[in-house]
């Protein structure tokens, strides 16, 4: 290349580079919410430890209540407090109704067909309605009310055999029983499905919050394969599918009748049988999978520590004691006339939403940019609510290691959605539809053992 040609070629470029400088606009700089420093490759997920929602809190205390950490390469925006959780789950409610994509769910929910775990939109509306009107409507919740009765009964009687108590298993049963009832018949719950059903789900929701680096760090995605989790994810869902086939099965082969129970009503709307609702068969077996999964470990956790806190504190039995016993006095059972008046009853469950709340940490994702309490969030970014941290938050709750019943009389505050300070069962479009149902369920349980049983550690420990 002689002078000229090099110098025309240097010109040429100096142009081409004041041309892009000049008629470019500079992208304006993002403002992120705060965060720790991250490690290579795996960003923050070493610091969840095994309790993920306690190691958040303690992450909130030193950068904040809306924080960003990095779980691999996936930003993933952490949220400690009721203001927050208020922007989320009401401000921009739509913005952050979308729900994160995870190979657990994926593989075990029939590829995010489930209401749980189904990405925003018009088939997501369809199974929401049919969850919220024909399944736990307050109608529906009512028609379960011999099924729960019945269920606490033989709760009682085998607790009244002489001898200790684990009252954690004796709350999976009932839970088990209860649920398995509404979702699939009485016949079903003392057949090998229902107890099948029952085993694999219990493997289905360890796997579903057994989060792998390869979860996160797409290239690393091959560990899975080796250290067996693909192939514990892959015979669950196969075992998990094949008892959900056969239940379906054995109800299409039924004669037609009264809808008894969650899958008979699903079959109807499947049959077309209810005017304005649609649904397919892969859908069915992902809302029963829903009902089960999110039912049965949360209510009886949610029973075990009720019980756990009133042994704690005997006062606090006494007082609910009398209550129940109060208002009970002369009678057999416990009527749901009788629960309405039982304040301090719906006062100790309050308080134990507010310490022990069955979903410690609810997952959301961003469905498109927001500009988020004066911080940019980008799509897809994974959003956490740690429930758990806004029921410790000070600024809502007076001393909020102790529990203190007292603290829901003289309040409105409560846990179905209004009152962003206690969110137990979430809120906003993605509020679990349960909420009737499991707080039934509740209180007619802890009533009920109040009532017949005195309570004491072994050897008075």
């Amino acid at each position: 290349m002689d002078d000229f040609q090099f110098y025309a070629l240097l010109i040429t470029l100096t142009l081409i580079l004041y041309a892009w400088l000049f008629t470019s606009k500079p992208k304006p700089t993002k403002r992120l919410p705060p965060s720790p420093p991250t490690l290579p490759i795996i960003g923050n997920l070493h610091q969840l430890g095994h309790l993920a929602h306690r190691a958040l809190h303690g992450l909130s205390r030193t950068y904040g209540p809306t924080m960003l950490l990095k779980f691999g390469s996936k930003p993933v925006l952490v949220i400690s407090s009721a203001e927050a959780a208020r922007e989320v789950m009401r401000t921009h409610d739509l913005s952050f109704a979308g729900k994160p994509v995870l190979s657990a769910p994926s593989k075990l929910f029939y590829d995010l067909n489930d209401p749980i775990n189904m990405q925003y939109g018009d088939r997501w509306r369809g199974l929401r309605r049919i969850f919220v009107h024909e399944l736990l409507g307050p109608a529906r919740v009512h028609s379960f009310d011999s099924i729960r009765e019945a269920e606490v009964s033989l709760l009682v009687e085998r607790m009244s055999r002489p001898g200790p108590v684990d009252l954690s298993a004796e709350f999976m049963t009932l839970a088990n029983g209860l649920i398995c009832r509404a979702a699939f018949g009485k016949k079903h719950m003392e057949t090998s499905h229902g107890e099948n059903f029952l085993e694999v789900m219990d493997r289905a929701v360890g796997l579903m919050f057994n989060f792998t680096l390869g979860e996160f760090v797409p290239w690393l995605a091959w560990i899975n394969g080796l250290n067996g989790f693909n192939a514990a994810l892959d015979k669950c869902a196969r075992e998990l599918d094949e008892i959900m086939s056969n239940v379906v099965r054995d109800h299409l082969e039924k004669e037609s009748g009264e809808k008894e129970n969650f899958m008979d009503i699903l079959l109807g709307i499947y049959k077309g049988e209810v005017s304005g609702m649609s649904i397919d068969l892969i859908s069915v077996k992902a809302v029963i999978t829903d009902v089960l999964g999110a039912g049965t470990e949360t209510s009886a956790r949610t029973l075990t520590w009720v019980m756990t806190e009133l042994i704690r504190h005997p006062h606090v039995m006494k007082r609910l004691q009398d209550e129940v016993r109060g208002i009970t006095k002369g009678k057999k059972g416990i009527t749901e006339d009788d629960i309405k008046r039982m304040s301090y009853l719906k006062a100790v469950i309050k308080e134990t939403f507010r310490a022990h709340p069955p979903v410690a940490i609810y997952f959301h994702a961003a469905r498109e940019h927001v500009n988020f309490m004066g911080y940019d969030i980008e799509p897809e970014t994974m959003v956490l609510i740690n429930a758990w941290a806004i029921g410790q938050d000070p600024t809502c709750w007076q001393e909020p290691e102790r529990f203190m019943p007292e603290r829901f009389l003289d309040s409105t505050v409560d846990f179905r959605g209004f009152d962003f300070e206690l969110i137990p069962f979430g809120a906003g479009r993605r509020i679990c539809p349960g909420i009737g149902f499991a707080a039934a369920a509740i209180e007619h349980t802890v009533a009920n053992l109040v009532k017949n049983f005195d309570f004491e550690l072994p050897g008075g420990a």
